[in-house]
């Protein structure tokens, strides 16, 4: 029997503990307005240029999650100016993980966000 499960990603999920601070830190770091008084527990789905989703997900109203975030990156964001957007990270206040790393082909360097997500920038 075949499976029904089809080869794509619709939605990644990002677990957060504070919904109003982590819609505000995607944003900035996407380019977009954050307009908070759209934002209700319990998701926040981003607009993205693309069809795969990203979902803040800070659980039902009156909990925070314990968040424990994985030391290895969850997914990352694609930038054509790897230099570039290392100085303008560096620059804006965002926790900058690691230094650019390049390889023949590609280049990265990670980020966290205010929960400790390892987000990967990646030119590649």
């Amino acid at each position: 029997m075949n499976s029904f499960i089809k080869n794509q990603i619709n939605t990644i999920f990002v677990h957060v503990s504070d919904l109003e601070k982590s819609v505000n830190w995607y944003s900035k770091l996407l380019n977009q307005e954050a307009d908070i008084s759209n934002v209700s527990r319990p998701v926040h789905n981003l607009i993205m240029d693309q069809d795969i989703g990203l979902t803040l997900d800070a659980g039902p109203a009156g909990e925070t999650k314990n968040i424990i975030p994985s030391p290895y990156p969850l997914f990352n964001f694609h930038t054509d100016e790897i230099e570039q957007s290392y100085q303008y990270l560096q620059t804006s206040g965002y926790k900058i993980e690691s230094d650019i790393v390049e390889f023949e082909d590609f280049a990265f360097f990670t980020i966290s966000d205010p929960d400790g997500n390892i987000i990967m920038i990646c030119n590649g």
